[in-house]
């Protein structure tokens, strides 16, 4: 039964089971205290969005108010308060 423990093929595994665990954990620690997101302010963040299929693509870009109440206003509708 304890055979298998041994093997190559799962030491191996448990061994990069590990370094995941240990490299996940001291990434989560090293951005625990950054912030998430970014500051409120005026102007847009211009989020680049190109696609590339290998055979073309769509080059797109986005505009996203760094305003808080701007970006809220743009999901209500034009005739609600």
């Amino acid at each position: 039964m304890s055979g298998w423990l041994t093997t190559p093929a799962f030491l191996l595994c448990a061994a990069i089971l590990v370094v995941l665990v240990i490299r996940t954990a001291l990434v989560i620690r090293s951005e625990k205290d950054q912030p998430r997101g970014s500051a409120p302010g005026k102007g847009d963040h211009v989020i680049d969005a190109n696609y590339n299929s290998g055979l073309g693509g769509q080059p797109g870009e986005f505009r996203v108010p760094r305003d808080p109440q701007e970006y809220a206003r743009r999901f209500v509708p034009k005739n609600r308060r």
